[in-house]
């Protein structure tokens, strides 16, 4: 990326840019590595997972106590039990089980350097809007009127610098948009957006939460 792409607008109430903002190349000019993204969202997935799914073995199905025909003399194929696997009805072999873990443990340096790159694909796209702050009365028509005049209401994801009730109020009936705070931002999410729409507070907000070392 060049230094002229890592220079956006802020845009006011009305929609109108007021100023200039420079972006940190470290966090908003990565280039991006296809395998690391898919990597940390497929982790982030498969952490969500709450492993509900569950199957009977042989020995938890019920019935099946008494051997179906003898042993010797009936021309078929000897049988213990008609809850056996290969019988309609019986246990299931190799099935799901709720004791199964599907966590995928990533390391906070892989993490932060995948959101670095998700942020960067947007910016790259034209993607990434900041704005000065939202309308504060909690209604959803002025937001979504801002969000219009930025072309940023499909599938938006708002992320303010702090928990902000008015906000989330506002945009509780927009279906195509969603509000994620900005120390709370992860890959998967970024990624799956179409818009992400900042206040100009959230950019210290990322930078301090995730790009900062402690």
């Amino acid at each position: 990326m060049t230094t002229e792409k890592l220079t956006l607008k802020v845009y006011d109430l009305e929609g109108k840019p007021t100023k200039d903002v420079v972006l940190d190349p470290k966090i908003f000019g990565v280039k991006t590595d296809v395998g690391l993204l898919h990597l940390v969202s497929t982790a982030y997935q498969a952490n969500k997972r709450l492993g509900l799914a569950h199957t009977k073995t042989k020995g938890e199905v019920r019935g099946g106590g008494r051997k179906p025909w003898k042993q010797k003399g009936t021309g078929q194929a000897r049988q213990g039990s008609i809850r056996s696997p290969q019988w309609r009805g019986g246990g299931i072999t190799f099935g799901p089980r709720t004791g199964r873990n599907h966590t995928k443990i990533l390391t906070q340096k892989v993490k932060c350097k995948a959101l670095a790159m998700a942020l960067s694909t947007l910016v790259d796209k034209h993607h990434l809007i900041l704005v000065e702050q939202f309308p504060s009365d909690g209604k959803t028509k002025p937001v979504a009127q801002l969000l219009k005049k930025l072309n940023a209401n499909r599938r938006s994801l708002i992320a303010p610098a702090a928990h902000d009730n008015l906000l989330v109020r506002a945009t509780r009936n927009m279906q195509d948009v969603e509000v994620l705070r900005a120390d709370s931002l992860n890959t998967y999410d970024v990624l799956r957006t179409r818009h992400l729409v900042l206040p100009v507070a959230s950019l210290e907000v990322i930078a301090k939460t995730f790009f900062t070392k402690k």
